[in-house]
């Protein structure tokens, strides 16, 4: 029996005892986020039966109802508002029936027309998973299962980000400062050893910034001439040219940094069914921007570089392409949907889980395949999200300011703990069970308190608060 036809023969019953009347109907609405209780009973309607103060009217049916409904527990009124607060068990009832139905969700047979494939996480191999990827595992992971539920195949995906000028700018800064450190000689996971040197570059590069201003140079001068990322971008272009002691050193980075990421997504929970690699897939990319060259989708300038004019769309001109030949995220992104589609032929749509910061580029990507002629760029879709933000401001990789997943993660479990142990209902579990319980309420903690909040607005996250359960 669904809540509100419990409620509705309650009430029915409530008014016919107190006021001798008989309702028709009972008319409901979500209680307001200001209240206390989970759903509302509309006196005001019921004055045309029975007559009286609606506060007063609302008051004896409320009382009935937590004298005589064991799914009630409490209600207040407001004004001719009657907001019912249930008991958990109920809760917890039909949570316990769904989870025993084993049809619960398959709305229709899953057939191979009505695969999606969604899109989340899409890490850089320059740094560890931070607060701003849990928001991103979280809706992605969430949207793909609801998805799933509905009766649709769904394959989840990520695009790992693992080449680039920021790729470079880690591997330099090992080279210059590392002194051969790894994993296991320092025993930081893998990801947080390769952010560190992330980190170092950018304070290196601020150095040599100044440096060069007091010599007189402009700031952008200075920021484009600095020594350390003229090396980077050197480094980009002998990765790119397949310069085998540069690819060694991406290769065992790369491998320091996965071995770390897998550890954050089984604590957090999500998982991927196919990976695709920025490494591969940009090549495919680039044959396309010189396919588009051919049919006029794109157009080369005097300095080299590739670019598609999207003035007519409303939008803008975009590079595909830099004048040194090397790619740029769009020509990755553009191979990778591209690649996606001719892996699973029986995907009807895409959702890719992004922040807002990206509206604009996948607002041309898309426009970029239309006009390559893929039919199914039609079926594309950007799952947009608000950014997080500390008390602080934004979060900084590069210069170190982010809230870590890893750490936010154990914090969320140590908490879980603590209060845990404080209220003293664990005893007579084993320190196994305990140990597991703790994760399980920390993260499930940590799952609601970014969940809740509408994909669309920024979260401004303070850490010590979002772990006062």
């Amino acid at each position: 029996m669904s809540l509100q036809t419990l409620l509705t023969k309650a009430v029915k019953q409530a008014v016919k005892t107190v006021y001798n009347a008989d309702l028709e109907t009972v008319e409901f609405q979500a209680t307001r986020k200001e209240f206390a209780g989970d759903i509302t009973v509309v006196v005001f309607p019921m004055l045309r039966v029975v007559k009286g103060n609606p506060v007063q009217i609302g008051e004896a049916i409320g009382d009935f109802l937590v004298q005589n409904v064991e799914e009630v527990k409490a209600f207040n009124v407001v004004k001719g508002f009657l907001n019912v607060e249930i008991v958990d068990a109920y809760y917890l009832n039909v949570f316990n029936i769904l989870k025993a139905d084993k049809n619960f969700g398959v709305l229709q047979p899953k057939t191979k027309d009505h695969a999606v494939m969604v899109e989340y996480s899409s890490p850089n191999t320059n740094k560890p998973l931070h607060l701003g990827h849990i928001r991103n595992n979280l809706l992605g992971y969430s949207v793909a299962e609801i998805i799933k539920a509905s009766g649709k195949t769904v394959y989840k995906t990520q695009i790992i980000n693992d080449r680039g000028i920021h790729i470079c700018k880690s591997m330099l800064a090992w080279q210059r400062y590392g002194k051969g450190e790894t994993p296991k000689s320092t025993g930081l996971k893998g990801d947080k050893l390769v952010g560190n040197y992330y980190v170092k570059f950018d304070q290196e590069y601020k150095k040599e910034i100044a440096v060069l201003i007091a010599e007189g140079k402009t700031e952008d001068e200075a920021k484009k001439e600095a020594p350390i990322l003229l090396e980077a971008q050197q480094m980009l272009q002998k990765w790119e040219a397949g310069d085998k002691k540069v690819v060694a050193l991406w290769e065992s980075m790369n491998q320091w940094v996965y071995k770390g990421f897998d550890v954050t997504y089984k604590n957090l929970g999500v998982d991927f069914d196919k990976l695709y690699y920025e490494s591969q897939t940009y090549l495919l990319g680039k044959e396309f921007v010189n396919e588009g060259l051919r049919t006029n989708v794109f157009y080369k300038k005097e300095d080299g570089s590739v670019w598609c004019d999207l003035t007519e769309d409303g939008l803008d001109e975009k590079i595909v392409l830099r004048s040194d030949g090397t790619a740029v995220y769009m020509t990755q992104d553009i191979g990778t949907a591209i690649q996606r589609a001719k892996d699973f032929p029986n995907v009807g749509g895409m959702v890719y889980a992004v922040g807002n910061e990206q509206d604009y580029h996948f607002q041309v990507l898309f426009l970029i395949l239309k006009k390559l002629g893929f039919d199914w760029a039609k079926n594309l879709f950007h799952l947009s999200y608000g950014m997080v933000d500390l008390p602080s401001g934004k979060m900084k990789s590069r210069e170190g300011t982010v809230v870590d997943a890893d750490d936010l993660i154990a914090d969320m479990t140590s908490t879980a703990q603590d209060i845990s142990e404080e209220l003293g209902k664990l005893d007579g579990y084993s320190d196994e069970e305990k140990s597991e319980l703790y994760k399980t309420i920390g993260l499930g903690a940590l799952k609601y308190y970014i969940l809740k909040v509408d994909p669309k607005k920024r979260i401004l996250f303070d850490p010590k608060e979002s772990i006062d359960f």
